[in-house]
């Protein structure tokens, strides 16, 4: 079986959850011997044509030279090229750049889309956007085949507001088992010590409402923001913060040793997300023995149940930094029943294999019945988009 994964800047992952998600899944598949590409952003950091077994597939992204709507040219020049190959399955991580596009999807294949959080609702959006959001969410639901959902709430939004059921796919991590204290010494943090959040820096990852919890607190404890802030929202938060020393911006950090180390030695580990779905940094955080305090809402709750502090919040984030300290083992069973979850339900293996498993009931589902959707006839030898812009 032939299958393609778009809607992600590449492997091995260099940015974020979808672009983890592809990584470990097309290895996870090559090794059950199906043919797996993975396409990549033509200017992503690794440059080969294949990576372990998966074969990468490069393609013009001018979201370099353009920005955001650079990504929409990337999504048509990927979907350009899968339209010259004979995919079985093709496997859209995401929706938002991509939607515009279906119809011009290949109707030989078969399209199973994983529609992430509701993004429609990200509070850096303006309303224009969102409208555009709440249009592309309906254009992805109407050109695929088949939906994936990362949540079950996720998966109860899209039944019943669409009436097409997605299969229930979340993300996965891997425990954390290695430990290395000489990791802390780049960071000047002592085990146990520091507080932490990774996340992009977007407003509704509660980061703001974290970090005002933390000077509240006025701890001695450093808090280290893992994220890159070269964004309007991370420089407006490095300006606000700019004379606490104790909250330190660390960038963006790509080593998953490091992430992991850091999750494992911190005091207490924020997760502020509050855009639904499963996320795969809860997850990792889970994995390495983190202490958890995340952000009260239905799709945390849905993943950590009671093995974890909540926040709603800044005087929530003062409370739990003043009064809960890792290192006493109070809540050394929230942290043992977190690695058990991952081990038995949120494991990779189990996110393989649930793929595999969905990919192989909708090739039979296609072969019992006829395609049902329509595109637009291909011309041939149709080139990819290679927009020569000026510099200004």
């Amino acid at each position: 079986m032939r299958i393609a994964i778009i809607g992600t800047r590449g492997i091995p992952n260099h940015y974020g959850g979808f672009e983890q998600c592809a990584e470990y899944l097309s290895a996870g598949l090559v090794k059950k011997n199906y043919e797996v590409t993975v396409y990549n952003s033509h200017n992503h950091p690794y440059q080969e044509k294949e990576w372990n077994g998966v074969e990468i597939c490069h393609c013009y992204d001018p979201e370099y030279k353009m920005g955001t709507v650079g990504q929409f040219f990337y999504d048509l020049n990927c979907i350009r090229d899968a339209r010259k190959k004979n995919f079985d399955i093709i496997l859209q991580l995401g929706y938002t750049s991509s939607s515009i596009w279906g119809w011009l999807l290949p109707i030989n294949s078969i399209i199973t889309t994983n529609m992430d959080g509701m993004e429609w609702a990200r509070a850096k959006y303006s309303k224009k956007t969102k409208a555009f959001l709440r249009v592309a969410e309906r254009l992805a639901v109407l050109t695929s085949d088949h939906l994936i959902a990362d949540s079950i709430e996720i998966q109860r939004y899209l039944k019943n507001k669409y009436g097409k059921e997605p299969v229930f796919i979340p993300y996965g991590a891997t425990l954390f088992d290695e430990p290395n204290l000489a990791c802390l010494e780049e960071y000047n943090v002592e085990p146990y010590n520091y507080d932490i959040l990774i996340a992009r820096m977007e407003p509704e990852n509660s980061i703001e409402m974290i970090l005002d919890g933390h000077a509240l607190a006025q701890t001695n404890r450093k808090f280290l923001v893992v994220g890159n802030t070269n964004n309007v929202f991370g420089n407006y938060l490095v300006a606000k913060f700019k004379n606490n020393p104790n909250i330190v911006f660390c960038g963006g950090i790509y080593s998953l040793n490091k992430l992991d180390n850091l999750r494992y030695y911190s005091n207490l580990y924020f997760h502020g997300h509050t855009v639904g779905g499963t996320n795969p940094s809860l997850l990792e955080a889970m994995a390495s023995n983190a202490l958890i305090c995340a952000n009260d809402n239905v799709f945390n709750r849905a993943v950590l149940n009671e093995n974890a502090q909540y926040f709603s919040t800044a005087n929530d984030v003062a409370f739990s930094l003043l009064n809960i300290q890792k290192s006493t083992g109070l809540y050394n069973n929230m942290i043992a029943n977190n690695r058990d979850r991952i081990a038995n339900f949120y494991n990779i293996d189990n996110i393989v294999n649930s793929y595999a498993a969905h990919f192989e009931k909708i090739t039979r589902e296609r072969l019992a019945e006829k395609p049902q959707r329509v595109e637009k006839p291909q011309r041939a030898n149709e080139p990819q988009i290679k927009l020569q812009l000026k510099n200004n």
